[in-house]
């Protein structure tokens, strides 16, 4: 019993920063009163691409802008964290909680998907203007569905990107490692498109981006089946996981696609042009509030094995 309550003390005090900034996301999520360092990547990003998205060499320039803002701050928060810890504990801690709030983004989300829904209600036009905030394509002439499914399509894919990929890399790298995903996601999120201007100056970042997120997009998919307590799903998702047209995407799209026995993908508009992606699933069916509802129940769920799996994983690692 005494080795026990000595382990729980080390995995609390080992996890303390995490759960901590765990803990303040579900309470604040992302307050706009709160400078975002995210912003701040977004106008390095914005401003090495309007210098150099020009003339030849594009690919290189372009893969030089993202190998070297991401290696910044992969080394930047590690010499932040070696300073603090220099200076005092009590400010390593604010500086770790501080850095791993920011990189996780599972409640505004949530909160977003739901206003949506609310607004989608109320009016079409209301929908459109709401689930525009949260995803990146052309929303003017959405349909009620269309909106619906936009807005749990980007729930499924931002929890991989916006909590379980950040774990992840939290296990593997550290706080560290969490701020250099961010800034490989922001990357993809601002060049990563298949469009003229950013094809080739955007193109080593959405690969880096897939790289990144390979593991976590398959791991989010397994999450999730698991927090709905029907594993046959996992067929589900391995056919119809790799049919998009994102290598990773198609994973916790399916997975809850699968859950809801909906159907996702179809015709899409961004920057004025049309993309086709692959359905995922084939009950064409409509979608309502109570979907919603289940599926942030599940994205809850999932992220809550994902914080235990990290607990454990880094106790673990440490009485090893």
């Amino acid at each position: 019993m005494e080795d026990i309550i000595i382990l729980l003390g080390i995995a609390f005090n080992l996890n303390l920063p995490l759960l901590t900034a765990w803990l303040l996301d579900h309470w604040l999520g992302d307050p706009a009163w709160l400078p975002h360092p995210v912003v701040a990547f977004g106008k390095a990003i914005s401003f090495c691409e309007h210098r150099l998205n020009s003339g030849k060499a594009r690919f290189l320039k372009g893969a030089a802008v993202s190998a070297v803002l991401v290696a910044g701050v992969y080394f930047l928060t590690l010499f932040l964290l070696r300073w603090a810890a220099y200076y005092s504990p009590g400010l390593l801690l604010t500086l770790q909680v501080l850095l791993i709030f920011y990189c996780l983004a599972g409640t505004t989300l949530v909160r977003e998907v739901r206003e949506v829904f609310r607004a989608v209600d109320r009016s079409p036009e209301e929908g459109r203007r709401q689930v525009a905030r949260i995803v990146g394509r052309d929303t003017s002439e959405l349909s009620p569905q269309e909106v619906r499914t936009a807005a749990l399509e980007t729930l499924a894919e931002n929890l991989s990107d916006g909590v379980i990929a950040p774990l992840f890399w939290y296990i593997v790298s550290g706080v560290p490692g969490m701020i250099a995903y961010k800034m490989i996601n922001t990357l993809d999120s601002m060049i990563g498109y298949k469009n003229e201007r950013y094809r080739r100056f955007g193109c080593f970042a959405a690969r880096l981006d897939d790289v990144a997120n390979y593991i976590p997009a398959r791991l989010t998919a397994f999450l999730m089946v698991i927090a709905s307590g029907r594993l046959p799903l996992l067929l589900f998702v391995g056919k119809y996981g790799s049919w998009h047209a994102s290598p990773n995407s198609g994973y916790p799209e399916a997975a809850l696609a699968g859950i809801l026995d909906c159907r996702f993908g179809g015709p899409h508009k961004y920057f004025g042009e049309e993309v086709w992606k692959p359905y995922i699933g084939s009950n064409e069916r409509s979608l309502t509030t109570e979907d919603m509802q289940v599926a942030v129940r599940i994205n809850r769920c999932a992220e809550w094995i994902m914080i235990i799996i990290a607990v454990v994983t880094s106790t673990w690692l440490f009485v090893g």
